[in-house]
């Protein structure tokens, strides 16, 4: 029995960024063979014709946007909220989702709390999300990722969309080492460097290794991504947001929402790799 084809899905709300966020898609897709869905997420109380006018124009633009592709792209208009729907339908196993990618609008003034929402809506997938804010470059390569590594456990397991952008995409992953004045922390951020240069030479992709010392993480990656001009920051979430992350601001969603508006990778702690395995021919962490 043929595999069923691989799925990218794309949050849409009719606005620049979710076409910025199409445009990644669209690049992604076609270099993995994927097909990309448009979804749109309604009230549940909406009224049926409303519900319906949304449908049509969402399959218009879907339609549009593949024959200018040359690309399949479906569309899907469910009712719930953002918080839930995304990842409730990409989560779903029988649509064989390997990757949501999601257009945001930064970190400015009241859009602060845009940046949160959509860490909130990130944190429950069981896949890795790109956010971007802009569209890519061009529709070649993601040349440099980066790629912080500190001393969380859970931290290993954004090794899996390393290897699938190095794999399909021919990125040089720049792996941004902390240096913890601590030694029992610093012990764990050389496990974790190890455990990732392990994995890059088995898998045969090109590497560097850059330190930064400790403290204000988040900035100091931004920085160094505008440094190397990077396509993509690479982050695991944080394991279990509180509410005063979301209102003032978990390190990565300073990171998802950077005013150099570089895309960002999130995988979450505990994440299945089973669907993006199947990008890379079955590796998994």
């Amino acid at each position: 029995m043929e595999d069923k084809k691989k799925l990218v899905v794309v949050p849409w709300d009719f606005t620049k960024v979710a076409e910025s966020a199409l445009a990644h898609a669209v690049k992604i897709g076609r270099q993995v063979g994927a097909d990309i869905c448009l979804l749109h997420v309604v009230d549940p109380g909406i009224k049926t014709r409303e519900e319906g006018e949304k449908k049509s124009l969402l399959k218009r633009i879907a339609e549009e946007n593949a024959m200018r592709n040359n690309i399949t792209i479906l569309s899907e208009v469910v009712r719930g909220s953002i918080f839930s729907a995304i990842t409730d339908f990409s989560n779903d196993e029988d649509r064989n989702t390997s990757l949501v990618v999601m257009g945001t609008h930064g970190l400015k003034g009241m859009q602060k709390i845009t940046g949160s929402w959509a860490l909130k809506v990130i944190v429950r997938s069981k896949v890795p999300f790109i956010v971007v804010q802009d569209p890519p470059v061009d529709q070649n390569r993601y040349h440099n990722i980066v790629f912080p590594v500190d001393f969380r456990v859970e931290d290993k397991e954004k090794m899996g969309m390393a290897i699938f952008m190095g794999k399909y995409f021919d990125s040089k992953i720049h792996i941004l080492k902390s240096s913890p004045s601590d030694k029992g922390l610093a012990a764990k951020v050389n496990k974790n460097l190890n455990f990732a240069i392990k994995y890059l030479i088995q898998n045969n992709m090109e590497y560097e290794i850059h330190e930064t010392k400790s403290g204000k993480t988040a900035q100091k990656t931004i920085d160094f991504a505008n440094k190397i001009n990077a396509d993509l920051i690479l982050i695991v979430t944080t394991k279990s947001p509180t509410f005063a992350d979301y209102m003032l601001g978990a390190s990565e969603q300073e990171i998802i929402a950077n005013s150099s508006r570089i895309p960002v990778c999130c995988v979450n702690p505990k994440a299945s790799f089973a669907n993006s395995s199947q990008f890379m021919g079955g590796w998994q962490a």
